[in-house]
């Protein structure tokens, strides 16, 4: 299991939070698909009940220096994503997957929510990127939609083009699309009657398209075998309400969440990050 960083709206808008807009995507961003791989283990099919993580926290918010204490997580969020599972035969060790045999390596898609523990994952997180915050639970929805399903459906990615700059010959895709699949995310707490629906998004908000996710994972020569899960990443748009995560909805604690129930539209508190 793989996932993938591939929004370019998400990444922007992580950055952006955490060091400035001027730096808020990495110098590599736009020349491959950033991902990490995760645990097969705990992903799990939609509606097995998730537990709340317990691991370190920073202990003062403000300075890690003080180091950190042990608790449950306080800032558990979703992320709206997608993922494909790979089909057709065997790769070899060595043998990567080419863009013009890509699609035949790609079985079908299902809906993800890559859950995370926040404060856990500011933790823990440098150098190396996300552990514990992300390894205890990931799930998927139960149908698998195969891309011949999903044809009717082709479009262009909300990017058009990469041109500034243009990928390398290798993850090049010379039909460069994405499929138009509407997504939202709706949560329901225990003293609610219907799911509030938090945000609306589009799988063609994603820079990195599926095919470019699968090349790039092989170039190096990891033999990908049919059953292996690749996630897309959060999958975030432009206007704010299109944005796959708790954590950009409420821009770390500073805005209130737009919520919806049956058409009318709240705002809730801001959640303190």
């Amino acid at each position: 299991y793989t996932d993938f960083y591939s929004s370019r709206e998400h990444a922007t808008n992580v950055g952006t939070m955490f060091r400035g807009k001027d730096n808020a995507l990495q110098p590599n961003w736009l020349h491959l698909p950033v991902g990490y791989h995760g645990r097969a283990s705990s992903v799990y099919v939609t509606g097995t009940d998730v537990a709340r993580p317990s691991g370190q926290l920073q202990k003062d918010k403000d300075d890690p220096k003080q180091g950190s204490v042990y608790g449950a997580c306080r800032l558990l969020d979703f992320e709206l994503e997608m993922a494909f599972f790979v089909g057709g035969r065997p790769m070899k060790p060595g043998e990567p997957v080419t863009m013009e045999d890509a699609e035949n390596h790609i079985f079908g898609m299902v809906v993800m929510n890559d859950w995370s523990a926040r404060d856990i994952q500011k933790w823990e997180y440098v150098p190396l990127g996300p552990f514990g915050a992300k390894n205890f639970a990931t799930s998927i929805s139960p149908w698998v939609v195969t891309l011949d399903a999903l044809e009717p459906f082709r479009c262009p990615t909300s990017a058009g083009e990469q041109s500034d700059p243009v990928p390398l010959e290798y993850i090049r895709d010379p039909s460069y699309s994405s499929y138009d699949i509407k997504l939202e995310v709706g949560i329901q707490g225990s003293s609610m009657d219907a799911p509030s629906t938090v945000t609306r998004s589009n799988f063609a908000n994603l820079y990195w398209n599926i095919k470019q996710q699968l090349v790039h994972h092989s170039v190096t020569g990891c033999n990908m075998q049919p059953g292996d899960l690749l996630g897309s990443g959060t999958i975030s748009g432009t206007p704010q309400d299109s944005f796959g995560s708790m954590l950009e909805l409420c821009w770390k604690g500073s805005r209130e969440v737009r919520r919806c129930v049956n058409g009318i539209s709240t705002r809730t508190r801001k959640p303190s990050l």
